[in-house]
C-alpha cells in the first residue's frame, strides 16, 4: 500500500483517494460470486464474501484496488449448488451477468483503469464472465486495457489438497458448502459460520447430466453436497496463504512481467 492509500477497497475510498490510487496504474480486482444457499451453517453470500477477502489480500500484495463485488451470479445448478429448491438462492440469466461485467469493465476503463482482474467464487459463473469480458474488450481494447479472469480454487496445489483432504479430494463439483468453503469462511469470517449446524451428509448422488425440471432428490435436504465436518480455520489459513502466494505471482506475471 502506498503511503497515501488508506485502504485498498474502492467502496471505502473517497473519490479523490480513488483518483489518486489510479495514478499508479494498479490492478483493479472485481470480486464476483452469487447469492445462494450454502447449507444450514454458512451464509448465502459466501460466494462473493470469499473472493472479496482473497482479492483484498492479493491487492495488499501487489498494490491493487478492490472494486465493489458483484453479489449476484448465474443460476444455482442442481448438481453443483443445490438448484432452485432453497429460499434465498437468487440467480441471474447468463446474459444479464455478462452485461453487468461488460458494463463494470467499461466504467473502470473510463475511470482510467488499464489492469483489471475478475476474481470469481461461483462455479457456474465462468463462461458468462468470459463473455462479458469479451464484449467489453470489443469496445475498449484500443485503450490498452488488459483483463484477467480466474476462479480461486483452480490455484489449489496437490500439496495443499493433500493437507486439506487427507482422505482424498472429492472435486470442486461436490465441494459446495463443504470443507473448502467452510474452512475459508472459518478463516476470513468466523463470526458468520455456525459450525454446530454443519451436516455430516454423504456425497450427493446425481448422474453426469442435467435435466429440466430439475430433480430435488439429487440434492441432500441440508443443501451441502458432501460433509463439511473436516473443515477448520487452520485449513482455511493454509488455503488463503497459498492463494496469496500463487495468485499474487500470477497477477504480477500477467500485468507486470509480461509487459
Amino acid at each position: 500500500m502506498s503511503k497515501t492509500m488508506r485502504t485498498h477497497v474502492m467502496p471505502e475510498m473517497t473519490w479523490p483517494e480513488y483518483a489518486e490510487a489510479l495514478k499508479s496504474n494498479p490492478v483493479v480486482f472485481i470480486p464476483t460470486g452469487a447469492l445462494e444457499q450454502h447449507g444450514p451453517h454458512l451464509p448465502m453470500g459466501l460466494d462473493y464474501l470469499v473472493p472479496s477477502a482473497i482479492a483484498k489480500e492479493i491487492a495488499e500484495e501487489v498494490g491493487g484496488v478492490v472494486a465493489a463485488p458483484v453479489t449476484y451470479g448465474y443460476k444455482s445448478m442442481t448438481r453443483s449448488a443445490g438448484g432452485p429448491f432453497f429460499p434465498g438462492s437468487t440467480g441471474l440469466d447468463g446474459q444479464t451477468l455478462s452485461a453487468i461485467i461488460r458494463d463494470i469493465i467499461r466504467e473502470l476503463v473510463r475511470h482510467g483503469a488499464r489492469r483489471i482482474c475478475v476474481l470469481d467464487g461461483n462455479y457456474e459463473n465462468l463462461w458468462f464472465l468470459n463473455e462479458g469480458i469479451d464484449l467489453a474488450m470489443r469496445e475498449v481494447a484500443d485503450t490498452g486495457v488488459r483483463v484477467m479472469c480466474l476462479q480461486h480454487w483452480e490455484f489449489l496445489t496437490e500439496e495443499t489438497l493433500g493437507q486439506v483432504f487427507p482422505d482424498g479430494y472429492p472435486g470442486i463439483e461436490l465441494e459446495h458448502a463443504a470443507v473448502l468453503e467452510t474452512s475459508l469462511m472459518m478463516y476470513f469470517h468466523p463470526d458468520l459460520v455456525l459450525f454446530d449446524r454443519v451436516p455430516d451428509n454423504d456425497a450427493a448422488e446425481a448422474p453426469c447430466y442435467d435435466v429440466w425440471p430439475p430433480r430435488r432428490e439429487w440434492v441432500a435436504k441440508e443443501g451441502s453436497l458432501i460433509s463439511a465436518k473436516g473443515a477448520s480455520p487452520e485449513k482455511g489459513a493454509l488455503i488463503a496463504a497459498q492463494y496469496r502466494r500463487d495468485i499474487s505471482a500470477a497477477v504480477r506475471r500477467e500485468f507486470y512481467e509480461l509487459g
